[in-house]
């Protein structure tokens, strides 16, 4: 059964929280807010936070340029994973996960589910691993944000959290790049 093992230590890392709307702004991002109070009252770092519009292109490029920052091991998005016309945040992200999760979408479905009831299929939630940094690409609603955060991002990215986590598993996340480059 999970349970937190207090003799791991915990070891905090390095989160960014990007954004995803055509409205919001740093002073209405109440979805991103939700995740960096989390974030810090976990014990975590907030290495980066953005705000861009519904545009692959600038998703994508803001969330690769942060997959190479050394500083960040896990970037979570909020926003445009609807199936409206402007909603094109798995579009932008799916194409460059190296690893997707698909357990991700199914648990935070099942967690949406029991709160939301059948309006949890207007989502497309997903998550996956790209350049050793884990993705999750979430809902833009504050609602939609605790329930990842506390039904599954709190737990898996405490190191503590048995029988695993994302934690643990960081240092391997690019061996087959460090196995194929020997």
């Amino acid at each position: 059964m999970a349970r937190i093992d207090e003799t791991r230590p915990f070891i905090p890392v390095g989160i960014a929280v990007l954004t995803v709307s055509d409205t919001r702004t740093p002073e209405t991002d109440r979805s991103g807010d939700t995740l960096v109070a989390r974030i810090a009252e976990a014990g975590h770092r907030l290495a980066a936070r953005a705000i861009v519009t519904d545009d692959v292109a600038a998703i994508r490029a803001t969330v690769e340029a942060w997959t190479r920052d050394e500083a960040i091991d896990v970037v979570i998005t909020t926003g445009g994973t609807g199936f409206t016309g402007r909603d094109v945040t798995p579009e932008a992200l799916e194409p460059i996960f190296e690893k997707r999760m698909d357990g991700f979408s199914e648990v935070f479905h099942r967690i949406s589910y029991d709160k939301i009831g059948t309006s949890t299929i207007q989502s497309r939630a997903t998550g996956g691993v790209a350049n050793a940094t884990f993705i999750f690409v979430l809902p833009g609603s504050p609602g939609a944000c605790k329930d990842a955060w506390d039904g599954i991002l709190k737990a898996q990215l405490d190191y503590r959290h048995m029988p695993c986590n994302f934690v643990e598993i960081m240092p391997r996340l690019d061996e087959h790049l460090r196995r194929t480059a020997g």
